[in-house]
């Protein structure tokens, strides 16, 4: 085997003519000089078309590439441009490295591979760049993914969500495909304006494609998935319903706290008579949160105590719990529950629960049809456990766009291949 086609091989040069080989010993590195190939050469940088020749651009550039053992890489060669009837004067199109890049292809689809499977740390201090670059790298490899493959099509049945990435209320818009498991879209923003980017993105035909939509029962999405996909079935997830309940149990238990605490007309005495009161109410929380199942014997009794203590407060947490049961049930039996508890709300005198069923009835279509197709939105909130991970891995990009390229190379099915390896 010839030399040069032995480097060829080794640094992944394809389409490429090897013109000299030298070793930097101040730069502890090794500098490979080359020039495009006879087929590649004199195309444009962004669409590949070819062009005339425009001028001699900066010069001579570096492209960084896979470390030979300890010794870093440099592929060195002209960088001229050429007047792309389309992009005007452009720099010519190499086949060693991406548009715009400082890194060879080899070098980026290994950061990107690395970015989806270890810490952060680990893919600095094995690549020698810093975790913006990363940042840089795994943005072109995702546009490179998304240019070939078409993460819309085929769409059915799809969860919208929405999940915070960072503080100061920054939200994603993220959709998931529920037949396939994974992740199509993202998006910075949480509003009606960035969901109609989706659809914009999915296109008429497609919409009209859509049959069913789970989401968390907010209005915003329900707005825009009614003017886009008005055939589509929208379904409520019962797990944020059961939330609501959650939530509204817990209004419940501060307003006995408050109480129990006493206001600032009431002795010391007072006060000191109702501090165990008060200790042991803090206490009942854990118990009131948790599924019956799961109790333990001491959280038993706090419930115990509550009957007899704050008897308004323990039929709240039963309202709860009698919801939690009717979204275990399944078929007409699941619906007629529904509506012996929502009447049993209506009378509770127990206004977080009266408001909690008003907004039931209001939602109580989509909340059937969840029911009657099996859809919920466990998916997508297991895919944002995952993007909150990715998160926590991510933390120092400067915008959303590489945690959301990130977040589409290691959930979106297409995840990226180390160079020679299918």
């Amino acid at each position: 085997m010839r030399n040069t086609r032995l480097w060829q091989r080794a640094l992944g040069l394809a389409c490429t003519v090897i013109v000299a080989v030298d070793v930097d010993d101040d730069a502890d590195a090794v500098v490979v000089s080359v020039r495009p190939g006879r087929g590649a050469a004199r195309r444009c940088g962004r669409c590949g078309r070819r062009g005339p020749w425009y001028d001699r651009g900066e010069g001579r550039r570096r492209w960084r590439g896979l470390d030979l053992g300890e010794l870093r890489v440099w592929v060195e060669a002209d960088a001229p441009r050429v007047n792309c009837p389309a992009h005007g004067p452009t720099v010519i199109q190499v086949p060693w490295a991406r548009h715009g890049a400082g890194h060879t292809r080899a070098f980026d689809d290994t950061v990107a591979w690395l970015a989806v499977q270890c810490s952060k740390t680990a893919v600095t201090e094995l690549m020698r760049i810093a975790w913006r670059t990363v940042g840089s790298i795994i943005t072109r490899v995702q546009a490179d993914i998304d240019a070939d493959v078409d993460r819309l099509g085929g769409l059915g049945r799809i969860g919208i969500d929405e999940i915070s990435y960072k503080r100061g209320y920054k939200y994603l818009t993220v959709v998931v495909d529920h037949d396939t498991g994974r992740l199509v879209w993202a998006a910075a923003g949480r509003d009606e304006a960035t969901l109609e980017r989706f659809f914009d993105a999915l296109g008429p035909e497609r919409c009209a494609r859509i049959s069913h939509v789970s989401a968390d029962a907010a209005d915003w999405i329900a707005r825009v998935v009614a003017r886009r996909c008005p055939q589509a079935v929208q379904c409520a997830d019962p797990f944020h319903v059961v939330k609501w309940a959650t939530d509204a149990l817990d209004e419940v238990r501060r307003q006995a706290w408050n109480e129990a605490r006493g206001g600032q007309n009431q002795s010391r005495s007072e006060r000191r008579h109702r501090h165990p009161r008060v200790h042991r109410l803090k206490k009942v929380r854990w118990a009131l949160w948790k599924n019956p199942e799961d109790l333990t014997l001491r959280q038993h009794q706090h419930l115990a105590w509550l009957i007899k203590t704050h008897p308004r407060l323990h039929r709240a947490y039963l309202l709860k719990e009698g919801l939690r049961v009717v979204f275990k049930l399944n078929g007409q039996a699941a619906k007629d529950a529904l509506d012996r508890w929502i009447s049993w709300a209506r009378r509770c005198r127990i206004p977080a629960f009266v408001r909690l069923q008003r907004s039931i009835v209001r939602h109580r279509d989509t909340i059937d049809a969840a029911r009657d197709s099996g859809l919920s939105n466990a998916l997508i909130e297991s895919t944002n456990t995952k993007i909150r991970l990715l998160t926590r891995i991510a933390y120092g990009f400067r915008t959303a766009d590489a945690l959301i390229a990130l977040a589409l190379l290691a959930l979106g099915g297409h995840r990226p291949a180390l160079p020679g390896r299918p």
